[in-house]
This record gives C-alpha cells, structure tokens and sequence, in this order.
C-alpha cells in the first residue's frame, strides 16, 4: 500500500542559518519537534528549484557519524525525501558515512547531492551537539549562494511535506520503499574503499606493514570501521593497530577533535623507545587529521607541505604532478614555498572547504588543506582524514625514513614556519564581536605602527574574489602582516554552538634556524597580540582554552 503524502503547516525556527560545515546546534534543539523537518524542506525547496523543480531521477545519499540523534533524524528525512520525490535514496548501513565517504559517493553514484549528519569534531550526546549538512551535487559543501538562499526559506517556512511510513531497518544491507522512493542500504566503506585503491599503492603500503607499526585512534567516532579494513584487514598492519574503533554516540564521552588536547591519550604511546611508526588520530566525521610520528608532533601547516612536496613520487594517483595547491587564508604558509619550488599556483582561500571546490571543479588545484587538521585532495570535494594518514605510509614506504626524518628534511629544504594556533572558547558573543568590531575600526591607524619588535606592513579584513566564478566573500579574518615576515590573524569562529570562539594565529618563518622553541620563538607576538586585544580587561581571561 503506498504511504499518502501529507501537507503540515509549520512556523519558522530562528537561527537555522547554515555556518562554514552546515547547521549545528546543541542536539536538544534539534530534537524539537519539526526542527530537523523544517530545515530539510527548506533544503530541498532551494534545491529544487535549482534543480528544474523536481525530483523526479534525482538520488540523495544520506548519513552521519553515528552521534546521538542520527538514526531518528535518518529516518524523519526518508520521510520527507519520499514525500518530495525524490526517486532514490542511498543511506549507510546503521546510518553511518564518513563526511569524505559521503562526499566519494555523491561523486561516484552521480547524485544530485546529500545530507550529511555531523556536528564534525564537536563533542555529541544528548547534551553535546548535532549537525546537518548539504553538500551539492560535485560532492563539495553548498556554496554560500545557497546556503544563504536555504536561511531566508528556513525563515518564511510555512509547510513541509512527508508521509507516513514505518521506520526501515538501517542495520542490514538492503533495498525497500519509502513511498515511492527506493532507499537502497549500503555498505559504507564499500564505495570509498575502493576509491583509496585507485590512489594508493596498497601492495607497497602491505610491504611497510610487515616491517612497521601504525596506531590509529578513531576516538570512537565514525573511522572505526574505515580505519579497521583498511589499515588491519586489507593492509596487514596487526590487529590492534586501530584503537577506539567503534562508534559510539557519545564518542565514548571524549571530544573527536583530533588536535594535541583532546587526542592526548595519543601522545604517551608514540613517545617511549618502542614507539610505533606512525601515529593518527581522526574526528568525528573523519574528515580532519593528526599526524604524530616517533617522538615528533607533525603540525597541520607541515603535514599539508609535506604531503604535497612527496605526493609525485610516493602516490600513484598523482604522478601525473600537482595543477595547484591551496591553502586557508589562517594556514601556516610552508605550502607556499613547496609551491614555488613546484612551479604550481598556490591559492589563498578563506575558512571553509567549499571555497576549494571551485577550484578542483576547474581543474586547477589538487591538494589543499587548513590549519584545523584538515588536509584533502580533488579525489572528493571535502577534507579527508583518512586519506591523509595513508599519505604519510605511502611518503615513508618511497623515503624508507622515519617520521622525524621526513620533516627535517623538509625544513632543511623550505625552512621552518614556526606556527600555532590559540583558541579562546565560550567567550560572550556579544562582546567578542563587539572586540572584533573595535579592531577592525583601528586598521588603519594600525599600519606602520610598531607590534611585537617589528612594524606592521599590512593591517586588513582578508577579502576573497574567487578567481572562477568572481564570487566575493569579504571579512573573512583579520591580518596583521608584518615587515619581519611574520603575521597574525583574529576570526571568530563559525563551528561552535555556544557563545563564542576567539581563534588567534601566529606564524614566524625562519629560514635556517629550524630548532628553536617554538613557544619561545612566538612569545613576542602572542604578547603583543594579547594587549592589542586587552583580553585580560575584556573577558578576564589571558590563556586560551586551546593552544595547537
């Protein structure tokens, strides 16, 4: 018997504007009822209209990172996706997917796009956060074209369409209607498995697990399964080698943020002498990354450097050469000399993995990365933690070199940036922006002053003119570039969910000294940067939550 589509009067919900990574809010917010409902018609009323108005043909991949709420919110959108005619739907088995498995998908299957469900490295459960995300037809994040089209519909919202139906089994692979809609449950790992094997040398990562050692945390979040087959079942490296590898909705209580904070239960194992090879640990989605070697932390900015400096040579999915590299406005510059060394383009992008796509659509970059553990290629259109890790097997099985050794050669090579990031959490948002607000209006006066033993050559609002389609994306984190070399750059966060989040970047390249402290050597502009903001005065505050 077909399910009869129903018609609900709705009102609209406040704030469901999409930030860089989609919708997040706290998961109670979420659970209220008609909220998941309201924002998914408001997506698929901006999509349809792109789209000729109708559905019909048209497939959406569906799936999360298993966090709390996932399953209820899958099934809420089955509902609303049969009931707005959509022809197939493809949903992961147990309602997971990967962020970059899910962005894989969308590519492979030719759907018109997808809606993945994540709050990414913030913490879940009941009492953590939820997230859903659209990501457009070339596997990629909506453009900010359409997300903001998305907000202004979530607000004039006056009905939504779905249906009555059952709720359909996600643990098992099969295939069974919604309505009219053919939702097909898949393997997960199937589509993205084999897109890894068509990059990478899996018959030579096999050789460098006979001989070596690798630990993977997952952190209980939604690589488990992926890191299982891949690195264990189909790699060879022991059983063990992955740890925390099953999803849980609370992540196990921890915070998915794989940064030096919360992936410290890391740090010991790869610190003593029988230290393994390689260490990793990924986030909620599986879309970020930390690389840690035998006794040395390799820093996002480096990682991304390296990565592209070997990917020729040690990766068969790119032997072809590089069209170009990018990088976050925030990121550590060290790509940007690989780059000239390359003889490529090197792109400077503001936060958020969307403002890469255009240029991967246009065949101009193909390895790109941002200071927030994030590091990816044109294979899919988002970040990939995964990926990443299997990048720094396949450069130690070309190198025969340890981790350690990789990287200061590197330096030797490039010299070093010395670079890190603070982060001051939960501040007021009102106040925090008012701060932000208070500096910007100081730029000008700022130029030529002296700051932190040097003077300030540059003091602006990064602004963003995208080279394909001449799209503008202004004040996108503020600068202060000074005559040494060095630099500084303030934005408020996008992917919280509470109050406020004060992100500060400090970056000092030195050419030969390539041992040095890094605190020591930053010490000068942290301060200074400090007392330009008074954030002691403002906020009592003067350590961040975060320092990477």
């Amino acid at each position: 018997m077909t399910a009869s589509i129903r018609e609900e009067e709705t009102t609209p919900f406040a704030g469901q504007r999409p930030g860089t990574s989609g919708l997040r809010k706290r998961t109670a917010e979420f659970m209220q009822p008609r909220y998941v409902e309201n924002f998914v018609q408001s997506v698929f009323d901006v999509v349809r209209e792109d789209a000729g108005g109708s559905f019909a043909d048209q497939t959406l991949v569906v799936g999360g990172d298993g966090r709390y709420f996932n399953r209820e919110a899958i099934q809420t959108i089955l509902r609303l996706a049969a009931a707005n005619g959509y022809a197939r739907v493809l949903v992961g088995r147990d309602g997971i997917l990967s962020t970059p498995a899910a962005s894989a998908l969308i590519r492979r299957r030719g759907a018109l796009g997808g809606l993945i469900l994540s709050a990414s490295h913030n913490p879940g459960g009941a009492d953590g956060d939820f997230g859903i995300k659209y990501n457009v037809a070339n596997g990629g994040p909506a453009p900010e074209k359409v997300t903001e089209r998305i907000y202004q519909r979530s607000g004039a919202l006056e009905r939504f369409l779905t249906l009555d139906a059952p709720p359909i089994e996600l643990g098992r692979e099969q295939q069974c209607r919604v309505g009219e809609a053919l939702v097909d449950v898949i393997d997960p790992l199937a589509d993205y498995d084999e897109l890894m094997r068509e990059i990478f040398d899996f018959a030579a990562l096999r050789d460098l697990a006979r001989g070596s050692r690798l630990l993977f945390d997952a952190m209980h979040a939604v690589t488990g399964p992926y890191a299982h087959r891949i690195f264990e079942d189909e790699l060879g490296f022991a059983p063990g080698s992955v740890v925390n590898g099953v999803p849980l909705e609370d992540f196990g209580g921890g915070h998915p943020d794989p940064n030096l904070v919360h992936a410290a239960a890391l740090v010991p194992h790869m610190s003593g002498a029988d230290a393994p090879d390689l260490g990793a640990a990924s986030d909620g989605d599986g879309d970020r990354n930390m690389i840690y070697g035998r006794h040395c932390f390799v820093s996002p900015g480096d990682s991304l450097a390296i990565i592209a400096e070997h990917a020729a040579a040690a990766i068969p999915g790119y032997r072809r050469g590089l069209a170009g590299v990018a990088r976050s406005m925030p990121t550590s510059c060290a790509i940007d000399r690989v780059a000239r060394e390359l003889g490529i383009p090197c792109y400077e992008t503001p936060t958020g993995w969307k403002f890469f796509g255009n240029l991967m659509d246009a065949g101009r970059l193909t390895i790109c990365g941002e200071e927030s553990f994030g590091t990816g290629s044109d294979h899919v259109r988002e970040k990939d933690g995964l990926w990443a890790v299997l990048c720094w097997l396949s450069i130690l099985a070309t190198t025969g070199k340890s981790v350690a050794d990789v990287v200061r050669d590197h330096w030797r090579r490039f010299g070093r940036s010395y670079y890190c990031r603070q982060d001051y959490e939960d501040l007021p948002a009102a106040p925090a922006a008012a701060m932000i607000e208070a500096l910007r209006a100081r730029l000008p006066e700022l130029m030529g002053q002296a700051f932190a033993g040097s003077t300030v050559r540059v003091a602006d609002d990064f602004r963003y003119e995208d080279p394909i389609d001449g799209s503008v994306s202004e004040k996108q984190g503020i600068r202060l570039l000074l005559a040494d070399g060095s630099r500084v750059v303030f934005r408020l966060s996008g992917t919280g969910t509470a109050g406020a989040t004060l992100r500060l970047y400090f970056e000092r390249f030195e050419a030969r000294r390539i041992d040095l402290d890094r605190d020591g050597v930053l010490a000068t502009l942290v301060t200074a940067t400090r007392d330009l903001l008074d954030l002691r005065g403002r906020f009592g505050v003067d350590q961040p939550t975060v320092t990477t």
